[in-house]
């Protein structure tokens, strides 16, 4: 298992769109509906870069099993937060310690850009809630309906912070 960062999305484009698809089948949102076109997640992997976004990418045997972004802010005051944003597992390579890895990683990138919040959000009743909870996330809201999933459906989300120290 390797994590790399990307600066730029180069020789990935297909994989990362194909991950991206993949996700969407399984049902997670990711803030997209099932189907999710192929030409609709090569556009927002070429767009996905940027001053204020670092993008890593979790290989496994030579594949991209999972990626993670860290948005910086860029709000005058809010030089000092960040959010953790599309941490995805391939559905093949889940339950193998990866979203842990990068959400580490991640974390590890925000410290280095002197970043001390990190905030993030997820599905109410998705499995990423036991990870974050513990890795230190604490559960600061709830909102009913935020987001609709991979089908339509409206399902509540979770508001997490975690302090960098």
């Amino acid at each position: 298992m390797q994590i790399v960062e990307l600066t730029e999305i180069g020789g990935y484009e297909e994989e990362l769109a194909n991950l991206f698809e993949e996700i969407v089948a399984a049902g997670a949102s990711m803030n997209y509906l099932y189907p999710m076109q192929h030409e609709t997640a090569l556009a927002y992997w070429q767009h996905v870069l940027s001053e204020h976004v670092r993008l890593f990418i979790c290989l496994l045997d030579g594949k991209i099993a999972g990626t993670v972004q860290v948005q910086l802010s860029d709000k005058e005051n809010g030089q000092h937060r960040a959010e953790i944003a599309k941490l995805m597992t391939h559905p093949d390579a889940q339950r193998k310690g990866i979203a842990r890895k990068l959400l580490q990683h991640a974390e590890q990138a925000a410290r280095q850009e002197g970043r001390t919040l990190l905030l993030l959000d997820t599905e109410k009743d998705g499995p990423a809630n036991v990870l974050y909870q513990s890795e230190g996330y604490v559960l600061f809201g709830e909102v009913p309906a935020f987001a609709q999933d991979a089908f339509g459906k409206y399902k509540d989300g979770n508001f997490y912070y975690k302090k960098l120290i």
